[in-house]
């Protein structure tokens, strides 16, 4: 005996269920990840990639400026601190030269005292020897005796005594040191006392 059939015809099959699920699946681990799997919302979508990328290019032109900055700042101080080095140095340099020109200063009487016992010839061999090593040791300190027979007269350096004329020069001229000048460095102590020649004038000359 066949079954009953419906009234209204065969049953229709229910639709299929279908289930979409689309967070995006790690190509490693294939585990689901978070999100609706939609590129647009996706962390990964081209959109906030260019956003990413924007803002560390942002970022490293920061970063670059700083350094340049603070290069810079450096490279300022260290030239600051050269020429305070600089400057320090020549000051201590310049206080020394003024100590020992002042040291020196207040022995060219014995110089001149020297000077004169040779050219009297009356210094014996003992005080000649004291004599040389004295002048050898302010020598090592940096004194030296300025002006000289037959040099160019330098009012700077000289002091001229006397004037006269003379055909035997072309320019004024040191013809005679009555009195040795002295200098250290660019200290001048004193200048040297000389007599000067100078050419005679065209209308003598004429």
């Amino acid at each position: 005996m066949s079954p009953p059939k419906s009234s209204d015809g065969p049953r229709k099959q229910p639709p299929p269920i279908v289930i979409r699920d689309k967070r995006p699946i790690d190509p490693v681990t294939l585990e689901l990840g978070a999100g609706d799997g939609n590129p647009e919302h996706s962390g990964t979508g081209s959109g906030e990639f260019g956003t990413s990328g924007d803002a560390s290019a942002a970022g490293t032109d920061a970063v670059q400026s700083l350094l340049a900055e603070r290069t810079a700042d450096l490279q300022r101080l260290k030239a600051e601190y050269d020429n305070y080095r600089k400057r320090v140095r020549r000051d201590r340099l310049a206080i020394r030269e003024i100590a020992v020109a002042n040291v020196l200063g207040g022995l060219l009487p014995v110089l001149d005292a020297i000077d004169q016992a040779r050219k009297h010839a009356t210094l014996d061999p003992g005080m000649r020897a004291v004599a040389d090593a004295l002048e050898t040791q302010l020598a090592t300190l940096g004194l030296q005796e300025v002006g000289a027979t037959g040099e160019p007269f330098d009012p700077t350096r000289h002091e001229a005594i006397s004037y006269q004329r003379s055909d035997k020069v072309d320019r004024p001229t040191c013809t005679t040191v009555l009195r040795a000048g002295y200098r250290v460095g660019q200290h001048l102590l004193r200048p040297a006392q000389v007599t000067v020649s100078e050419p005679p004038d065209q209308e003598e000359r004429g």
